[in-house]
């Protein structure tokens, strides 16, 4: 990915960057996060909480800036991520952040799992 790609992808609305969310996660069979001693988390504003996910390591690079500078960028298996990890945080109450950023996508775990599902049965 070449900077004028990925800064235009930083500009889109977060439902556009949802899109491109799950297109590269189930290209690539990956998901990116933040982890220093533990995942980073954000609140959504209303008091829930959220984990933030990326389609790409560098995008979540980007994001490891200011209280999340001192996290590193840690892949997840696409397959690990839907088996285990939504639906531990769906149990949890806790929502998916996607491309954390002013206007992020916050995403309920039911539907990203929709989603990824749909997008990978394209894939058999």
């Amino acid at each position: 990915m070449n900077q004028k790609e990925f800064e235009a992808i930083l500009k889109e609305p977060p439902n556009i960057r949802y899109e491109y969310f799950i297109k590269k996660v189930t290209d690539f069979e990956e998901v990116w996060g933040l982890y220093d001693e533990g995942w980073a988390t954000a609140d959504d504003g209303e008091g829930n909480m959220c984990i933030p996910f990326f389609p790409r390591k560098e995008f979540a690079q980007h994001c490891a800036t200011e209280e999340w500078s001192s996290y590193k960028c840690e892949s997840i298996d696409l397959y690990e991520f839907i088996d285990e990890w939504l639906i531990g945080m769906k149990e949890d109450k806790v929502k998916v952040s996607i491309f954390p950023n002013e206007d992020t996508a916050i995403a309920e775990v039911e539907v990203l799992l929709r989603d990824l599902k749909n997008e990978l049965e394209k894939y058999e």
